[in-house]
């Protein structure tokens, strides 16, 4: 049973993994654009930030309707990293355990 639920296990945790590279991504673009380094007029920065918001956004608004925000600081992408962390871990795991 174990040999046949690894592949499946296999792809949820690279889907998992995928996202959470998603996430960081644009948590790393939105403090280069904060900070001036990637200028926020530029139309590639601006296509790329609508298509990462498109792939978060619904997420992130099902943790902030959860957890408002602590002193105007948006917690809701540490959240969510912190959660695909667990997720991610937790299929690691019942992937070794379906393999003994």
């Amino acid at each position: 049973m174990g040999v046949i639920l690894e592949p499946f296990f296999f792809v949820l945790a690279l889907i998992v993994d995928i996202y959470f590279k998603i996430v960081v991504v644009q948590i790393a673009i939105y403090w280069l654009m904060h900070f001036g380094i990637l200028k926020a007029e530029n139309k590639y920065a601006q296509k790329f930030v609508e298509i990462l918001k498109a792939l978060t956004e619904p997420v992130y608004s099902k943790i902030r309707s959860k957890v408002p925000p602590l002193a105007s600081f948006d917690v809701s992408p540490f959240i969510l990293l912190l959660g695909l962390l667990l997720v991610n871990r937790l299929l690691y795991n019942i992937c070794n355990y379906a393999l003994q």
